[in-house]
């Protein structure tokens, strides 16, 4: 009883809404209310995961397997707020809820089993500092969570780029050269890797990431994010 008291005075004094509508959440409800899950603009590339236009985009870039994204992303849209609350309010727990909503889907479609281990594009060390979390990070725990794969920090990020909006595609995949290193002692021989990121635009900072665990020795790398832009 006394439980039941403490929990109904902390949500009074600190109460849980969802970050898109605003409104109360149920105690079944983690981070996002139900109609607002049900209302997130899906992307489905994973139906598709080896021929859609995000892998049409990475074409030349390097070896491209399976890319998908979670959302569709568009500006001033549902994706957009999501990603804008995880990076900069300080939402790091809605990553990881995206990274469970995505997970069952992929668990709904066959991809239990796909791969060895999750990894997640890192930030420099002052800029997590700052923020105090990795987005991506959050989003591959999700994901790990639900599918049951163990999440890795093989890689490091040797180089504090300038930021990648404004910058045309060339202009991008110069920026990332030699930016990543796999960690001293880290081992990819072989592996089906799941890298995951917050975004993909151009793929830039992806490709760099992957070609990097490929030179490592991966077997394959297949790419997701929570959000994908247009062409």
């Amino acid at each position: 009883m006394r439980l039941f008291f403490w929990k109904d005075f902390i949500d009074l004094i600190f109460p849980r809404n969802c970050p898109l509508c605003k409104q109360a959440l149920f105690d079944f409800e983690p981070c996002l209310c139900t109609i607002c899950q049900g209302m997130l603009p899906r992307a489905n590339f994973h139906l598709r995961p080896f021929d859609n236009e995000l892998t049409s985009k990475l074409q030349g870039l390097m070896p491209v397997h399976r890319v998908m994204a979670f959302l569709r992303f568009t500006k001033k849209g549902k994706s957009q707020t999501l990603l804008h609350l995880l990076k900069y309010k300080n939402k790091p727990e809605l990553g990881e809820e995206l990274g469970r909503l995505y997970g069952l889907s992929l668990l709904d479609n066959g991809f239990g089993g796909a791969w060895d281990v999750l990894v997640a594009v890192p930030l420099h060390p002052l800029k997590k500092q700052r923020r105090g979390y990795n987005q991506s990070e959050c989003f591959a725990r999700g994901l790990s969570k639900v599918m049951g794969i163990p999440y890795r920090e093989l890689l490091l990020r040797k180089k504090f780029t300038t930021t990648q909006t404004n910058k045309s595609r060339l202009e991008r995949l110069e920026n990332v050269e030699e930016v990543f290193a796999l960690k001293e002692g880290q081992i990819t021989q072989g592996q089906r890797i799941l890298l995951v990121d917050d975004i993909l635009t151009t793929g830039a900072t992806l490709c760099g990431c992957a070609q990097t665990l490929l030179r490592g020795g991966a077997k394959h790398v297949d790419l997701a994010t929570i959000a994908a832009g247009g062409n």
